[in-house]
């Protein structure tokens, strides 16, 4: 946790450069964060390799005979991920028409407001079925 608290300063002031970066020369800034992200895409990926490929840490084999295999929990993990990560798209998609559709309508008819809220929600709760399956995921793992 320190670490991000003494890291948010410079993501702070790197924001900042980058912007100043951007109004002055567009072209080099988006050479320079085209390399910075694939920087980071490359070094995200040594760290993932490196994770996946060390081997189990000494323990006693009270400890060893307690926990689950890793084997057996990837596949739940991976899957309550991906069911986030794709509801949570699928709703930021349904928020951003149902959104615009719902202010048009208000604009002309203010009356509309409580039927304009429920779509706009009915719409946000496509995320909470997909943090409901993860929950339900992790749980069998």
């Amino acid at each position: 946790m320190m670490v991000w608290l003494a890291g948010l300063p410079v993501l702070v002031a790197a924001c900042a450069g980058a912007v100043l970066l951007m109004r002055r020369r567009g072209r080099a800034a988006l050479t320079v964060f085209l390399a910075l992200n694939a920087f980071l895409l490359v070094g995200a990926a040594i760290v993932l390799v490196v994770a996946l490929s060390g081997g189990d840490a000494a323990a006693s084999p009270l400890t060893v005979a307690q926990s689950t295999p890793p084997a057996a929990n990837w596949a739940a993990l991976i899957g309550a991920a991906i069911s986030v990560a794709g509801s949570s798209i699928g709703a930021a998609i349904a928020v951003a028409y149902t959104g615009a559709a719902a202010l048009a309508a208000l604009s002309e008819r203010p009356e509309l407001f409580g039927r304009a809220m429920v779509i706009v929600g009915l719409a946000e709760g496509i995320a909470i079925y997909g943090l409901i399956v993860a929950v339900i995921l992790i749980g069998q793992a």
